[in-house]
């Protein structure tokens, strides 16, 4: 079924965005120029960050990260086995190894600083906190551990666009942090990423790097502002172009407005679900300080989500399920794994309803009942 009564998500798209996309066609430039180093600046200033990076897409941020924290060959990285895959291949393809810790537990499905610490050993060289559905790790407790060990902390920031805690928002807590502006994110563009750091040499070596280690880019010279370039790094090509960055620019300036209606949409959720008998709402207690990107609900068992998503979408109604337990593909059966039951468990009976800012109560109080109808027959 496509044609989903209360889709997943959906886009917060109007007339800013049409005009920022002709603001840039107008001016005939379309790879990364003015409008990227716009974005980067009103990105940094509205989330208190030093420095912001614009990338390709959140993987590139992610691998930008790993390669400027130094992970290389032979290597280790602690990082949850509950996320997108991302992390995990990007580990991989710099030559270093995915060591899973288990979460904190299934109603704070985020990575357990205890558990980080008992898996840190003489090859690890950063540790990857996520902020599950937009609500932030144990960063204080994870910060600490990585200083005293000598470790770079970096945020995997991709669902957490905007949360704040305690005056500081998602990002400015690791040395390193990656957002994703995907089509289905809090800040959504189609494709783009961007990385924050407070250090100036990690700032400039990202910038070396997302460009093929180049001295210059072809902004630069088109503007006059060089003639040539060297190339001091071996580098990829991870650059945003102007019609993103002109895109994120508008979606910036909707995010407090939206990330505050997502907080409401989920306070609307955990007063319409009649939850008991193993079924839990994560995060229930942390609306406040969550940007609201997911809306997870556990079932008792695997059985009962299976069931549960399948009447579901008899009725239009859209789930997903974040996320797989990574530790369980193929390709990562060799990494080394540690004992991660709560992870597996949680993987088992998450499901995810339709959340998106333009959602309207009448849809959340309808994917509520529905959910509570069915919960009951189950």
């Amino acid at each position: 079924m496509t044609d989903w009564r209360i889709p997943l998500s959906d886009l917060d798209y109007g007339e800013e965005e049409r005009a920022a996309v002709e603001r840039v066609l107008r001016s005939k430039w379309l790879s990364m120029g003015p409008e990227v180093a716009a974005f980067e600046s009103e990105f940094a200033e509205t989330q208190g960050l030093r420095h912001a990076v614009a990338v390709a897409n959140g993987t590139a941020a992610l691998h930008l990260s790993l390669a400027v924290a130094g992970v290389g060959a032979g290597d280790e990285v602690v990082q949850p086995a509950l996320n997108f895959v991302a992390a995990a291949n990007m580990t991989v393809a710099l030559g270093a190894v995915p060591v899973f810790a288990d979460i904190v537990g299934l109603e704070e499905p985020t990575i357990s600083a205890g558990e980080v610490a008992r898996l840190i050993g003489p090859r690890t060289k950063a540790v990857v906190a996520m902020h599950y559905g937009g609500n932030l790790a144990r960063v204080a407790e994870i910060r600490r551990l990585c200083d005293e060990r000598g470790l770079v902390m970096i945020e995997d920031a991709c669902h957490a666009v905007g949360a704040p805690a305690r005056g500081v928002k998602a990002g400015g807590f690791g040395e390193l942090a990656a957002f994703s502006f995907f089509s289905n994110k809090n800040l959504a563009i189609g494709e783009g990423g961007m990385v924050a750091t407070s250090s100036d040499d990690f700032a400039k070596r990202l910038r070396l790097l997302r460009s093929h280690g180049m001295t210059s880019l072809s902004w630069d010279r088109h503007s006059g502002h060089a003639s040539s370039y060297d190339v001091v790094a071996h580098g990829y090509n991870y650059r945003l172009d102007d019609l993103h960055a002109a895109l994120g620019r508008a979606q910036l300036a909707k995010l407090p407005a939206n990330n505050q209606k997502r907080r409401e949409l989920l306070r609307a959720y955990r007063s319409g679900l009649r939850l008991s008998d193993g079924w839990l709402m994560p995060f229930a207690d942390h609306i406040e300080s969550s940007s609201g990107h997911l809306m997870a609900l556990l079932a008792p068992n695997a059985d009962a989500r299976n069931r549960l998503a399948g009447r579901l979408r008899e009725a239009g109604i859209q789930t997903s399920m974040h996320y797989p337990c990574i530790a369980d593909f193929e390709a990562f059966a060799s990494s080394r794994t540690s004992a991660i039951p709560i992870t597996r468990e949680f993987a088992k009976r998450a499901i995810t309803l339709p959340m998106f800012a333009t959602m309207a109560f009448e849809q959340v109080r309808e994917a509520a009942e529905a959910v509570n109808a069915q919960a009951t027959e189950l």
